[in-house]
């Protein structure tokens, strides 16, 4: 029988929703199908992997699998495959997983696949290229597992109101890992609303002109609620704000409620990243901006007085 396993982003505060949306996938190609959580927090993901539609949860809640290189996570997760021997192994596109993705192909030498937005069969893989404007389906050969690597939201979770059998995975630390030490950590600040989560994501690019453009989109995302604020690529390599806050191709993909555009132009790398928006609000003053073309509703004037005069509209409303 066809085996599909998925690698499962767990913190001490539950399970990442892109584990949530692999299952989704998974349980389409296959009734074998089987979650990896390793890391603190794992063996309490268990319960929800189960519910999604995982048959087996393999689990360790080993403080040494969350170290900074995943060394300890990808030699672990080598000889578990090696074990199991699944046919395909999912991951979401968290940079956790793309690292832990990557060692797994070193130490396997198996076939792996990144950026892709679907899985038409087992051994079969879709992708968007040409910034998104054309769809091409690659032929999975080589060495199994395979490994591919989804985008985020590709797929919708769904509850199957099933149960996962629990198994304890042993952890196998490389040799050499005292050799790596870390000499710094900088953590991004997880305030407020992630891109992921957010129901309306305001988002900003070169039209803001600088960083001080960012705090009109943060006055407006704090005044509508369960809002985030995201940048285009152009905004991003300026500097005006983390990469964190990237949406496009080479950044986050979002699929929001509302999703409004300010001072972006709509190239196509950074459409890959917000076209599934339910609806799509675009300011700007360019008439022929290409994100016009993509909005339910465009704006052409100056966003300087158009986004102070929305954010006092909506606090008037909603009285934050």
């Amino acid at each position: 029988m066809t085996s599909v396993w998925i690698w499962a982003d767990v913190t001490t505060s539950g399970v990442a929703s892109s584990a949530l949306e692999l299952l989704t996938k998974a349980r389409e190609l296959s009734d074998d199908v089987g979650a990896v959580a390793l890391g603190p927090g794992a063996t309490g993901a268990a319960a929800v992997l189960g519910e999604h539609g995982a048959g087996v949860a393999y689990v360790s809640d080993d403080d040494r699998l969350v170290e900074p290189t995943s060394r300890v996570a990808a030699h672990t997760l080598a000889a578990l495959v090696a074990s199991g021997s699944p046919d395909v192994v999912l991951f979401p596109s968290s940079y956790r997983a793309r690292d832990v993705a990557g060692r797994l192909q070193a130490l396997t030498g198996a076939t792996v696949m990144a950026n892709a937005v679907d899985l038409p069969a087992i051994h079969r893989a879709r992708a968007e290229v040409l910034g998104g404007t054309t769809i091409v389906d690659i032929d999975l050969a080589g060495p199994t597992p395979h490994l591919v690597l989804l985008r985020p939201q590709s797929f919708e979770p769904r509850e199957v109101g099933g149960s996962a059998d629990l198994v304890a995975v042993d952890v196998v630390e490389p040799p050499g890992l005292a050799d790596v030490r870390v000499l710094e950590r900088n953590d991004a600040s997880a305030d407020g609303t992630k891109l992921d989560d957010a129901k309306v994501v305001v988002s900003g690019g070169r039209g803001l002109g600088g960083p001080e453009g960012f705090r009109l989109l943060e006055e407006l995302a704090d005044a509508i609620g369960g809002s985030a604020v995201g940048a285009s690529r152009a905004a991003v390599d300026a500097g005006w704000v983390p990469y964190a806050m990237q949406i496009g191709q080479t950044g986050a993909t979002v699929k929001p409620e509302v999703y409004l555009a300010a001072g972006i132009s709509g190239a196509l790398q950074h459409a890959v990243g917000m076209k599934a928006s339910r609806r799509i609000v675009a300011i700007t003053k360019d008439p022929e901006a290409p994100i016009l073309k993509l909005a339910d509703l465009g704006v052409v004037g100056d966003l300087f007085q158009v986004i102070p005069a929305l954010t006092e509209e909506v606090r008037r409303r909603t009285g934050r």
